[in-house]
């Protein structure tokens, strides 16, 4: 019984070689080899939502040292950091809006340090240490396995010499088997090569067997049922609405299919087949997935490509004011916010990008810092001269010069009005201080002049009785207006000043009403004078009329060009002061005057090509 019982035992190991497709094996384990190297390049989705704050990344960071750092994906740690410093970005600029809001200066906000970012670099150290370790140690048991499982070969090697030495070692290669099956990984360059020299000298131990047809038929009728039953398994993985996910579990049934013994020869194929097609399907879903996401990443690089340019080509140079600089600014603002919206872009040439980015970015923020540096250090030196004129007005407040202080006080206040513009939160305290100085000056002279204004009412009252005689002999001249325009005149130089404020309106009605008394003497006069000039050239001969005509054609063209020259000199004049408008109304009067005089000269012309 017991020898019946081990050549049973013999006949279905041996059963199991004999099964075994060395060409379909070897197919297998390189697609399970590739598709892992694939599933640790491709790396998953994360499933978790992202935090809220710096407080709870740190908080996550602290979770996962606490699970083991291993287990992390080393994209969420990507994606920990970008977040953490996104909401560090975001503390920034909200302090900056406040500190703006409650009365800054954008260019005078300092950041606060961030008592947070030690404790986050801290929990990165520690994690990296941790993976790096963990690496080094999975690494070094890789090695081991791939010892051990060298030596397992070995083993079978030896074994497989003869039929008596695998009878012998019948057990032995049971227990051989199972320990194969419980070794972990080995180093993926060496996997595919062990797996087919394990094969090998596998097939070559159960060919050295001799195995039972009952019991090889009842191993192939069991093996047929569990490989159907992974390749229905396979074939529900297309349902499966996560490719990752279905492509991670094909993986888990790719290592059952192959741990499972062979099935009857005839049907080795057609097995292989339906399990390699379902494959097929979760396989290609994988690859679109992961072609998807390189064609994003790609439109991602070209749009940050895009960003880049436009940040390049900002034209620094021209920005000359704060308007532009603002405007700029708010440009490389809606830039960077546009780039945080944007996706991950390929791996080798995110940092590449955003290298570019950052060094675009950081040429027009320093150069902005330039310039309000140096605007700054101009706003000092301005500070520095309205401080000097300040001095200089304080210096002469207390002064009873009161004519000489007075210009100098005046001619202060328009080199204040000139001066070049200060920090606005000082133009109100420093221009406070410079008035009060001012005015203490004149309130002191205007209670030492209180007497001279009273005079001064009184010349105002007789000057505006003046302009009323004036008014009157505009609308009755009398027999002698000449005469009593004079009397008028005299008169009204003979009272003294007036009020200042009251003197520019006062002038201009009193030389109005002059203007208008001389007009009507002077038209009055000018026929006269042409009346008389028609009966003197009737008395004249031709050639006598000619030298006339040609002398007074003469007289025309001087006033012409006379009346040129002030209507030219008229567009130089600045009324920027009372006496730059009586200076203009002075010349104006003078070209209504030649133009008159233009006009007489014409009338005496005419009435010499009449005659």
């Amino acid at each position: 019984m017991d020898e019946i019982k081990n050549t049973t035992e013999v006949e279905e190991v041996k059963a199991t070689a004999e099964c075994v497709n060395p060409e379909t094996t070897d197919v297998n384990a390189e697609a399970v080899v590739a598709a892992n190297e694939t599933a640790e390049a491709e790396p998953e989705q994360p499933k978790k939502a992202d935090p809220a704050s710096k407080a709870d990344v740190i908080e996550r960071l602290k979770q996962i040292v606490y699970e083991g750092p291993e287990k992390a994906e080393r994209q969420e740690l990507d994606r920990l950091k970008m977040l953490y410093y996104r909401f560090h970005n975001a503390e920034v600029v909200a302090a900056k809006d406040k500190f703006v809001a409650e009365g800054g200066a954008p260019e005078a906000f300092m950041p606060a340090p961030d008592t947070d970012e030690e404790n986050f670099k801290a929990q990165l150290a520690l994690i990296r240490e941790m993976r790096s370790k963990a690496a080094q140690e999975a690494e070094r048991e890789r090695q081991d396995n791939l010892k051990r499982k060298q030596q397992i070969i070995e083993r079978f090697k030896e074994l497989s010499v003869s039929p008596d030495e695998a009878d012998k070692g019948f057990d032995e290669a049971k227990k051989l088997q199972a320990e194969w099956k419980e070794i972990g990984q080995v180093p993926a360059e060496n996997a595919t090569e062990l797996w087919k020299n394990y094969q090998l000298y596998v097939e070559q131990f159960y060919d050295q067997l001799r195995l039972n047809h009952e019991m090889r038929a009842y191993d192939f009728k069991k093996n047929l049922e569990m490989k159907t039953r992974l390749c229905e398994a396979a074939e529900k993985l297309a349902d499966v609405e996560d490719p990752v996910s279905a492509f991670h579990q094909l993986q888990k049934l790719h290592q059952e299919f192959r741990e499972v013994g062979p099935v009857a020869k005839e049907l080795r194929e057609s097995v292989w087949k339906r399990f390699k097609d379902a494959s097929t399907v979760i396989n290609k879903r994988h690859q679109d997935h992961f072609d998807n996401i390189k064609a994003r990443d790609a439109e991602n690089l070209q749009r940050k490509t895009d960003i880049c340019l436009k940040v390049e080509s900002l034209n620094i140079e021209s920005a000359n004011n704060h308007a532009a600089w603002h405007e700029m600014t708010q440009q490389v603002l809606d830039l960077q916010a546009e780039w945080k919206s944007l996706g991950f872009g390929p791996r080798k040439a995110a940092s590449e990008v955003f290298e570019r980015f950052r060094v675009a970015c950081d040429r027009f923020f320093q150069a902005k810092t330039a310039y309000f540096r140096q605007y700054r250090e101009q706003l000092s030196a301005n500070l520095a001269v309205r401080h000097a004129l300040i001095e200089k007005a304080e210096a002469l407040k207390d002064s009873t010069d009161w004519n000489a202080t007075t210009q100098k006080l005046i001619d202060l206040q328009r080199e204040w009005k000139a001066a070049p513009p200060v920090a606005a939160k000082l133009v109100e305290p420093l221009w406070k201080r410079f008035n009060e100085a001012c005015n203490q000056f004149f309130h002191r002279k205007n209670e030492v002049f209180a007497g001279q204004r009273k005079e001064e009412e009184a010349n105002l009252a007789s000057k505006k009785e003046l302009l009323a005689e004036l008014e009157k002999l505009v609308e009755e001249p009398g027999d002698n207006p000449l005469q009593s325009v004079r009397e008028l005149q005299a008169r009204w130089n003979e009272v003294g000043h007036v009020p200042f404020s009251k003197k520019e309106k006062m002038y201009r009605r009193y030389h109005e009403l002059c203007d208008k008394i001389y007009n009507a003497l002077h038209e009055s006069a000018g026929k006269r004078r042409i009346d008389n000039f028609r009966r003197t050239v009737a008395d004249k001969g031709g050639n006598e009329l000619q030298r006339e005509r040609t002398r007074l054609q003469n007289a025309l063209e001087a006033k012409k060009q006379e009346i040129k020259n002030y209507e030219t000199n008229l567009t130089f004049f600045r009324s920027s002061s009372q006496k730059g408008n009586s200076l203009l109304a002075d010349v104006e009067r003078k070209i209504e005057r030649l133009k008159k005089e233009q006009q007489e000269i014409a009338l005496k012309i005419k009435a010499i090509d009449e005659q």
